[in-house]
């Protein structure tokens, strides 16, 4: 049923936002509603991501309704039906059966946004194998962690990602049985070891019958970063679909009619929850866009495709921002009526920016990897607070709290005071664990509480304002940098001794990476050295990693048990108080 009581007609569905009113839409909230409007596998056998986001459109009425249309970089339009995206992903199901792939075992995909990926994602599913998204942009390091935590079975990748940034890994690798590769502008693929993607898929049959799935069955593991050690990987469930494709309707307003663009990449937990499975399920045509940022093109194709609702990032919002608003005005974008922004805190001047060039603000909203959904949001029926993430999300609780010295926390009742941000658990896209560390997932939980790393305060309206992050993990343009993981590959440099990792605030990214290195002896400053270790670091970790900027210093300032001191380095670099130095090393 619909949410909002007063729609009457199909007008209605259209232009009436769903959250109609904030207080009685969360009044009468339940998840077992939400689930509802899900249809379930047939015969009461479970709950299964592919089946709702495509299996159950392509045999209905939206069989032949658009999909995901996808636009190439070099200027290709090609429609991807739900009833064609059923049969192609049906064929990638049989095919990871007739590798040997289980129920359980992890399929990683290292692609841009081309179809393959979606279709590759859609058949993992289906399979109830685990789909691991990874970022293109990464380089041969992050790759090799994350399929290595993650203990890869197969790994889906096109030609040249393959020999740039796998091939030399591979011997490291020992639980990567198949390596499927995606043949660069349709060439056919001739590596040793490996196999041919479309040549697989026309080999199997494009029927396929989705097992039994519990929705508390693994489906999704995306890795993060964390302040120390090796990139987590947040465990997520079938069932967390009922948060993917409620949280689409509530926060981002989806309509039936909707045309939606998310111009994330699914190799980030926005590109899978928002890009693929919450438009999806809401029987929605998704824009797909190959190309990297240009605002010319994307203000192309919010007019083209006539797209209705856009969630793009903060850092592409600030970039079209520099170019002005004289070049949006030649467009006609008033299809538009939604505009959304996630991945780190939108600045006030980009959603006045908003009205000022598309007549309409933009909402923000917050939530992180391990939430699985959005948390947090500015709705389409409320005014938007500039700054402000929003309000929490029906079936949502969230609040400010403070940690005790017992280990627990309290909860801090009193308006505009700075806490850490907790949500108490049981929506269903919370994640169920970091893989293979039970120990680092239960430090996450305290007094009945998920604490979300994020510090922010509440206002006397119950608007949420974000404040940073209470460990070292950086945000720079949308993505989470664990400094853990930079330093690792600095160090392996023959002239490092140590390395410290900071984000440096920048007007475009949020923040950017920036090094501070103390070198070996016998090796000095010098621009030539910089050069080289920004380049041996881009080269290991990917542009999206590597630091912008390395400082060399003498010694780094450590604590008296040998603990590299981030923060004081951080404050020294803004020209902050260095607050208690006392445990610094003499």
């Amino acid at each position: 049923m619909p949410w909002n009581p007063i729609i009457k007609s199909r007008r209605d569905w259209e232009t009436i936002p769903n959250l109609y009113d904030y207080e009685s839409v969360r009044k009468e909230f339940s998840w077992e509603q939400a689930r509802a409007e899900l249809d379930g596998l047939p015969e009461g056998q479970g709950l299964n991501i592919a089946h709702e986001a495509v299996v159950r459109h392509a045999t209905g009425s939206l069989g032949q309704q658009t999909a995901i249309r996808w636009l190439g970089k070099s200027g290709q339009v090609e429609d991807y039906s739900y009833a064609r995206l059923d049969d192609l992903t049906n064929r990638f199901a049989n095919a990871l059966q007739g590798l040997g792939v289980v129920k359980g075992d992890r399929v990683f995909v290292l692609a841009g946004r081309i179809p393959e990926l979606y279709i590759a994602a859609l058949g993992t599913l289906k399979h109830r194998a685990l789909f691991c998204p990874l970022f293109s942009a990464f380089g041969p390091e992050p790759i090799r962690a994350r399929l290595t935590i993650g203990q890869a079975k197969v790994l889906v990748t096109t030609e040249s990602l393959y020999q740039r940034k796998v091939a030399g890994i591979l011997e490291t690798l020992p639980h990567l049985e198949h390596v499927l590769l995606i043949g660069d502008e349709g060439r056919p693929t001739a590596i040793p070891g490996t196999q041919n993607f479309h040549e697989l898929l026309e080999q199997h049959p494009h029927t396929y019958r989705i097992g039994p799935t519990d929705p508390e069955d693994a489906a999704l593991l995306h890795f993060t970063s964390g302040t120390t050690g090796t990139p987590k990987g947040a465990l997520h469930v079938h069932g967390a679909v009922a948060a993917h494709h409620i949280t689409g309707k509530l926060a981002l307003d989806f309509h039936p009619t909707d045309i939606f663009w998310c111009t994330a990449d699914p190799g980030w937990v926005t590109g899978t929850s928002y890009g693929i499975i919450a438009p999806l399920t809401n029987g929605l045509t998704c824009i797909v866009d190959e190309a990297d940022f240009d605002a010319e093109r994307w203000y192309g194709i919010l007019q083209d495709h006539r797209v209705s609702v856009w969630y793009t990032a903060p850092t592409a919002i600030r970039m079209m921002m520099k170019v002005g608003v004289d070049l949006v005005r030649k467009y006609d974008l008033r299809p538009l009526r939604f505009l959304a922004s996630v991945g780190e805190p939108l600045n006030p001047e980009a959603v006045v920016w908003g009205e000022k060039a598309f007549g309409r603000p933009f909402h923000d909203n917050w939530w992180q990897t391990e939430t699985g959904g959005i948390m947090i949001a500015n709705y389409a029926a409320m005014d938007v607070h500039p700054g402000s993430m929003g309000r929490p999300l029906p079936g949502i609780e969230a609040g400010i709290v403070k940690k005790t010295e017992s280990g627990g926390v309290e909860v801090v009742d009193q308006p505009d005071v700075q806490g850490e941000l907790a949500l108490r658990p049981g929506w269903p896209s919370m994640f169920r664990g970091y893989w293979n560390e039970p120990e680092r997932y239960k430090k996450c939980f305290a007094g009945g509480w998920y604490l979300t790393g994020d510090v922010a305060r509440k206002d006397a309206d119950g608007y949420f304002w974000f404040v940073g992050r209470a460990d070292d993990v950086i945000k720079t343009s949308g993505h989470l940098i664990g400094p853990f993981e930079v330093e690792s590959v600095l160090i392996e440099h023959t002239a490092v001794a140590e390395a410290a990792v900071i984000g440096k605030p920048d007007p475009v990214a949020m923040e950017i990476v920036k090094a501070f290195v103390s070198l070996k002896d016998g090796h000095e400053p010098s621009d030539a050295l910089r050069r080289e270790l920004l380049g041996f670091a881009r080269a290991r970790l990917g542009a999206a990693v590597a630091p912008k900027e390395i400082a060399f210093l003498p010694t780094l300032p450590k604590t008296r048990s040998g603990k590299i001191m981030r923060r004081l380095l951080k404050a020294r670099e803004l020209g902050l108080p260095e607050g208690d130095t006392s445990t610094l090393e003499a």
